[in-house]
C-alpha cells in the first residue's frame, strides 16, 4: 500500500513540474521578438534623427514593454 501511495506520489510530482515548464516554453519567445523589434524601430528613428544614442534605448525599452505584455496573455482555449 505505502508503494503504491509513494508512487503515485511522485508520478502527481512529475505531472506538475511538466505543467509549469509547459507554461514557461510558451510564453517565453515574446521578450527577444519585442528587444528586437524595439531596436529595430529606435535604430530607425535615431538614425533619421540623428540621435541614435537617445532613440536606441528608448525603443529597446518600449520594445522590452510590448514583449512582457504579449508575455502575459493567456488563451482562454
Amino acid at each position: 500500500m505505502k508503494k503504491k501511495n509513494n508512487k503515485e506520489i511522485k508520478e502527481k510530482k512529475i505531472k506538475v513540474e511538466e505543467d509549469d515548464n509547459d507554461e514557461e516554453k510558451d510564453n517565453s519567445y515574446w521578450m527577444p521578438i519585442g528587444m528586437c523589434i524595439g531596436i529595430s524601430v529606435g535604430t530607425a528613428i535615431g538614425s533619421a534623427t540623428n540621435n541614435i544614442s537617445l532613440w536606441l534605448p528608448v525603443g529597446l525599452s518600449i520594445g522590452l514593454c510590448f514583449g512582457i505584455a504579449f508575455s502575459n496573455i493567456k488563451d482562454d482555449d
